[in-house]
């Protein structure tokens, strides 16, 4: 109901809501002698809402047009005069939040003595003369020319500089990575406003190409009114409505395997989860767009809906099951809205996106698999977002009044049978032969968040100051932990699996279909089946003053203040001082080029997956409290730890004793929560807590120094150096991890320290299920207690180089990019562990992100008016190897350095060298081990290169704007073999390789093969 009353209040503001808007800072010079023409009059008109304006240029020969709307397409010029011949910019599409810059050139008129000729120019320069910003941008049109998988925007961005395919740590990370950091941490808005997922970052609505009008990535240097973020910001602006009814009808498909080249390696949909056989996508979606009212009330709507379907293989020889199991993914998007144009001063617009997403898990596996269809589940994301803008603007003053409530809901695992118990089968040599019921676990995050803004600038003659203050508030609940309905594993005799295979069941077989007298070796259940959260809070303030310090220059200060309150951790208070100054200066060396540089301080937010993991992982029992105690007493905590703010009543998994026959109660029948309530004093592998100091948010320093120059009209060189170095990055410690381990005894004498001989050096020595504390034995510890620190650093270098061709009168366009780039870190996310005994320092090696050498081009080829050819390469040098050792190759032994032998008599061997018992974690999160010798991500993959190609032809039908668009895409023509294939999870690629440097790559994945993707619209 509260939710629903924040919905109305939103809605009944959306009377007075509000239009992005865009600043345009028109430079007027003499072709010739390249001073500042004063007095001249500049024009600017855009017919797609009847705007018409006309200022005269200042003394710097300049002026700027001020809140203006992002409808339509602007047009800025000069007329003739009796000096100077007719100048003019076309075709300029602005973006939200944003200054652009055009130079406008005057050429003299000549006179000849023959004959008088008046000479018109169309002589601009688009360089950036305003400020220093590092940006890069594709509008909607060549967006729509490049070869695109599945209209997903997300999918063009690493065709801008700065910007790469990101390796991730989960699935479902975000794909791009900017200069090189976590992607994460990078900062999603639409039209300027928020559009993060704040548990583990990402988008929360996936705004597709259809809505999309332009796509801009800020990397460096860009204004204080925009942070949260020492990456980048990833600001999509959408389109709206004119004065003209403009629209599309469409229709996509990937037919799949049936003809795209063949791989033995699993693919990836749109979501990043793997897919194999059977695998196609279909879509189809509209746009539409026009004024309700001539030159005041325009609107744009856009719905797409895809669904794939893929195929997994259900096998279970011994219950007579092998079937091919049918899955869908749908993702529906739509998205509307309205600008009014109340006045030439007051303008309004109201934006809502609606996402829907579900990600099937049908059953089986990609390969085969046990899970039968009653265990099905699907992975939910679900997005509201309502975005209400105002803008007011007078001739020295203008002020914006945003708002936006928004929602996410993350199911992980939204359950076919919710209220099933889950049931792992086993055959009587204890082989699971079946998973049915509940998928086991818990993991449903709802995120209800308000964003307030208040904005102002003050033009004052050489000066535009700005200033601005926003909130942005999140409510988070999370549903977590084990199954609250139960977790059974049973056992079935002989005669129990012969009876279950004759009903012949299938994969129809349930948990209600195994025999009630089926010996249970195993039970648990979630002890809190509830939700639980926080509100995490985001102040900001910021000013900064953009001056116009002569005709060539200028200059920009900026400073920038956030706090946000999941800092405070366990602490009793947060981190107040993230004080961001900010400085850059753009010198226009001519017409035609300028050169800008700028420092400045960005800082992060705190991602909530930091708050929320040492809250579900924690634990308030006694014996576990007692350990906490015994950290601060021996310096490890600091001494002032107060431990009823870092412990918490997290999720716990419990179950009963069993007596010798295994079993203490029958199949079904196992006793609920509530009758193990309190028992909260159990041991456990891991527990977190909160950072009793709390939290520094992370910061970059940001420095970059770059060149502009606009070869000719349709010609743009730019080239940026930067250099970035950040500090307070996240990464876990444990603080009773064992003592330290020489690897050189392992390298010498082949041999691992077995795990109970590491558990015996811990602060905490662990034995059989217990610590021991000043000689008393407590059971419910924790083996290894985790918390979040923040002493990461990271550095990066980049040099990129850019040229840039616009099509023009030319039958051809291109865009050629050049970047070369090293990152090094000693923390890769906020999960990294170092890999022995917290010794950061030995983590300090190239990122996962690092790339070295990116070669990005796009190539226009335009038959007529009709036919348009797009070639995109994409050359990036190989992703880092994570060299880790051959398990069979170093012998466990015991404290007593004795081998420790198996049930064979056989010594047990391991890749676990120190004994931690993290050798089969997440390989990128650092906890497992390396090689010895080898230093983290020493290696590296072969080069990638893959040639995407795009075939567009258009047909004209009836009026003069209505065509047919039939479209072809082929992703990968060359069908490549690319063993750095940039997936999103880092622990399914070829990054981790066992042995030494030059003992070879074993191929476990390859980037995808040549695919095709065909499409037709309709356009009006």
């Amino acid at each position: 109901m509260r939710n629903f009353s924040l919905l109305w209040l939103m809605m009944s503001l959306a009377i007075t809501a509000v239009a992005q808007t865009a600043d345009l800072d028109v430079s007027v010079r003499e072709l010739t002698r390249q001073q500042a023409s004063a007095g001249q009059t500049v024009y600017l008109e855009n017919p797609s809402i009847g705007l018409t304006l006309s200022v005269e240029t200042d003394a710097n020969g300049k002026v700027l047009f001020r809140s203006l709307s992002l409808n339509g397409i602007y047009r800025v010029y000069t007329k003739e005069t009796d000096q100077y011949a007719e100048t003019n910019a076309e075709n300029i599409i602005l973006r939200a939040n944003f200054r652009r810059s055009v130079t406008l050139l005057l050429p003299i008129k000549r006179e000849i003595n023959l004959t008088e000729v008046n000479v018109r120019s169309t002589s601009a320069s688009r360089i950036n003369t305003t400020n220093a910003e590092v940006s890069s941008e594709l509008d909607g049109k060549k967006v729509e020319e490049l070869p695109v998988e599945g209209r997903d925007i997300t999918r063009v961005l690493y065709r801008l500089p700065n910007v790469s395919q990101a390796t991730g740590f989960f699935t479902e990370a975000p794909n791009v990575s900017i200069n090189g950091a976590n992607g994460l941490f990078n900062n999603y808005m639409i039209d300027g406003m928020d559009n993060n997922e704040r548990f583990l970052g990402g988008q929360k609505f996936a705004i597709p190409v259809g809505f999309t009008r332009n796509v801009t990535v800020l990397t460096n240097n860009y204004s204080a009114e925009f942070g949260n973020t020492g990456g980048g910001i990833i600001n999509i602006t959408s389109k709206s409505g004119s004065n003209e009814t403009t629209g599309e009808v469409f229709l996509l498909s990937r037919p799949g395997s049936a003809i795209d080249a063949q791989t033995s390696y699993p693919l990836r949909d749109l979501s990043g989860n793997q897919v194999k056989d059977g695998f196609a996508r279909y879509q189809g979606g509209f746009g539409i767009g026009g004024a309700l009212v001539k030159n005041k009330t325009f609107y744009y709507l856009n719905a797409e809906h895809t669904t794939d379907v893929k195929d997994n293989l259900l096998t279970s020889p011994q219950l007579g099951v092998n079937e091919t199991v049918r899955g869908t993914n749908r993702f529906t998007y739509i998205s509307g809205k309205l600008d009014q144009f109340w006045t030439d001063r007051f303008k309004s617009s109201l934006r809502v996106n609606i996402g829907q997403v579900a990600i099937g898990r049908q059953a089986g596996g990609l390969t085969g698999g046990i899970a039968f269809p009653s265990a099905a589940n699907a992975q939910d994301r679900n997005s509201l977002l309502i975005a209400s803008r105002n803008t007011y603007t007078t001739a020295r003053f203008a002020s914006e009044t945003n708002i936006q409530y928004s929602s996410f809901r993350w199911n992980y695992a939204h359950a076919t049978n919710p209220d099933s118990p889950d049931v792992t089968v086993l055959n009587p040599a204890g082989q699971g032969i079946a998973y049915l019921g509940h998928p086991g676990y818990l993991f449903d995050s709802h995120e209800n968040t308000l964003q307030v803004q208040q904005k102002v600038s003050f033009y004052r003659g050489n000066h535009t100051i700005r200033a601005g203050a926003e909130i942005i508030s999140a409510r988070h609940r999370l549903f977590g932990g084990g199954n609250p309905n139960g977790s059974y594993t049973v056992q079935l005799t002989a005669a129990q699996l012969a009876g279950l295979r004759e009903r012949n069941l299938g994969a129809a077989l349930s948990p209600a279909d195994i025999p009630a007298d089926a010996k249970v070796l195993g039970y648990s259940v979630e002890l809190r089946p509830a939700s639980f959260g926080t509100t995490q809070t985001i102040y900001t303030a910021y000013v900064e003053d953009q001056i116009t310090a002569g005709p060539r220059l200028n200059l920009t200060l900026g400073l920038r203040y956030d706090y946000d309150n999941l800092s405070k951790g366990g602490a009793s208070s947060g981190d107040f001082n993230n004080v961001a100054p900010r400085a850059s200066f753009n010198y226009k060396l001519t017409g035609r080029s300028a050169v800008r540089g700028g420092v400045g301080l960005f800082y992060d937010k705190i991602l909530y997956t930091v708050y929320s993991d040492a809250l579900q992982q924690n634990n308030t029992g006694a014996d576990f409290k007692r350990q906490l105690q015994y950290f601060a007493e021996k310096g490890i905590l600091p001494a002032n730890t107060d431990l009823n703010r870092v412990t918490f009543d997290g999720n716990q998994t419990v179950g009963p004793g069993y007596n010798s026959a295994g079993q203490s109660f029958g199949y079904l029948q196992g006793p609920s929560a509530a009758s193990f309530a309190g028992q909260r004093n159990n041991f456990s592998g891991e527990r977190r807590i909160l950072n009793p100091s709390g939290y520094q948010n992370p910061y970059t320093f940001e420095s970059t120094l770059g060149y502009q120059y606009q070869v000719s009209d349709k010609l743009l060189f730019y080239a940026d150096v930067v250099y970035n170095e950040s500090y307070n990055l996240f990464r876990t410690t444990n603080l009773n991890a064992p003592s330290a381990w020489d690897y050189n005894v392992s390298a010498q004498q082949k041999i691992a320290r077995s795990t109970d001989a590491a558990n015996l050096t811990r602060p905490v020595p662990i034995a059989n299920g217990a610590g021991t504390i000043n000689g008393q034995l407590l059971t419910g510890v924790a083996q290894s207690v985790v918390m979040t620190e923040d002493k990461g650093r990271s550095r990066y270098t980049a040099l990129s180089l850019n040229l840039q061709k616009d099509r023009a009168s030319d039958a051809y366009a291109y865009r050629l990019i050049y970047t070369l780039s090293r990152l090094y870190n000693d923390t890769e996310d906020v999960n990294f562990r170092a890999m022995d005994a917290n010794k950061f320092s030995a983590e300090w090696g190239p990122s996962v992100n690092d790339r070295r050498h990116i070669i990005n081009g796009i190539f226009n080829y335009y038959v007529g008016q009709r036919f348009t050819v797009t070639i995109a390469a994409l050359l990036q040098s190989g992703q880092p190897i994570n060299r880790i050792p051959d398990a069979t190759k170093y012998v466990v032994v015991d404290q007593n350095l004795k081998p420790l032998l198996g049930p064979d008599d056989r010594p047990v061997t391991s890749n676990d060298l120190n004994g931690d018992g993290s050798a089969f974690g997440d390989t990128y999160n650092g906890s497992t081990d390396r090689q010895p010798g080898e230093s983290r991500n020493s290696d590296r993959l072969p080069w990638s290169k893959v040639i995407d190609v795009s075939l567009l032809y258009n047909l004209p039908v009836g009026a003069k704007t209505r065509r047919i668009e039939i479209r072809a895409d082929i992703f990968n023509v060359l069908n490549t073999n690319n063993l750095s294939g940039y997936p999103n999870n880092a622990t399914q690629s070829n990054q981790i390789q066992v042995g030494p440097r030059g003992s070879g790559i074993v191929q476990r994945n390859a980037g995808p093969p040549r695919q095709f993707q065909f499409g037709v619209r309709y356009l009006f």
